[in-house]
């Protein structure tokens, strides 16, 4: 198995200790990334940006995890080694295009962009027309302790490559992703720096989301960049506010910006929300915080 030693057991080392797992193992429902964007934003927009895959190694790879091979979306420099690696976790929609193509703007910039397939054990959401269905019938199904696993595999998998440098770890989120973000980086004490888009600060938690990003504060290590829509219907803007005073009271240095007048999934140039001059500078912002937080 390819696992950091420092992140998780080795597989025959989980075996030894719970042999029962080798029976109890879930499998995958989906095994492969499919092309395109999901049902569920068709039709994308006019304005939808589609970086080119020259120059670079773009395309599916098997992620090792604990319960099988996850399907992911790796892209890299076709030329060269040593890359920084950032995690890029998808929204609702699960790794379409619009994720695809965020690995290979950062792959243009010389990282090691991975993005596992999160839902893969609890369904295929590519095929969903109907956001409320997205999420009843397999987001909801999805615990955080999964997805911060299979993260964990992936970077397991970037250090296995022989192209990768962990130690410059980042990780980046959009939406449901952009929660993940936050959760990511209290998990795991090796990120340098993220990326939060948008992603929901507080609320309701239960058994599948025990924590938000706010009751995790003193455990994030890593400087994360929190990207925000002053106008987000479903992420009020005192919850900003929350989320800022209690990073200020643990001293950690991790900013959140709110474009006024901006919605929710203002980077998602194949929907209506996008708006183009907040995305292209959080963008600006966000590469510079990577490089100023040594993951470059």
């Amino acid at each position: 198995m390819l696992h950091e030693s420092n992140l998780a057991a080795t597989q025959s080392e989980i075996d030894a200790l719970v042999p029962e797992t080798k029976l109890n193992r879930r499998g995958f429902i989906v095994t492969s990334l499919g092309a395109g964007f999901a049902a569920a934003v068709l039709p994308v927009s006019a304005q939808t940006i589609t970086t080119s895959a020259d120059g670079l190694i773009a395309g599916e790879v098997k992620v090792p995890t604990k319960d099988g091979d996850m399907v992911a979306y790796r892209a890299m420099p076709a030329n060269g080694s040593n890359f920084p690696v950032v995690l890029v976790v998808q929204e609702i929609f699960g790794v379409h295009e619009h994720i695809k193509d965020i690995c290979r703007r950062f792959a243009k910039l010389g990282y090691f962009a991975i993005a596992g397939e999160l839902y893969a054990r609890q369904g295929d959401v590519s095929k969903i027309t109907d956001i409320s269905k997205i999420m009843s019938d397999v987001v909801s199904k999805v615990p955080d302790s999964q997805v911060m696993s299979d993260l964990d595999a992936c970077v397991a998998f970037a250090k296995a490559s022989g192209k990768a440098n962990t130690k410059k770890l980042a990780v980046t989120g959009f939406c449901w992703g952009g929660r993940i973000t936050w959760l990511y980086a209290a998990h795991n004490q090796n990120v340098k720096a993220g990326g939060a888009w948008y992603g929901r600060l507080v609320g309701p938690t239960n058994a599948m989301n025990p924590k938000n990003p706010i009751d995790l504060v003193d455990k994030i290590n890593a400087k994360v960049l929190g990207l925000y829509g002053g106008a987000d219907a479903g992420i009020p803007l005192d919850t900003l506010d929350q989320m800022r005073a209690a990073l200020k009271k643990a001293g950690k240095q991790s900013p959140i910006i709110s474009y006024p007048d901006t919605p929710h999934g203002f980077n998602a140039d194949y929907r209506p929300s996008y708006r183009k001059a907040a995305a292209d500078d959080a963008w600006e912002k966000l590469t510079a915080w990577f490089k100023a937080n040594g993951v470059a």
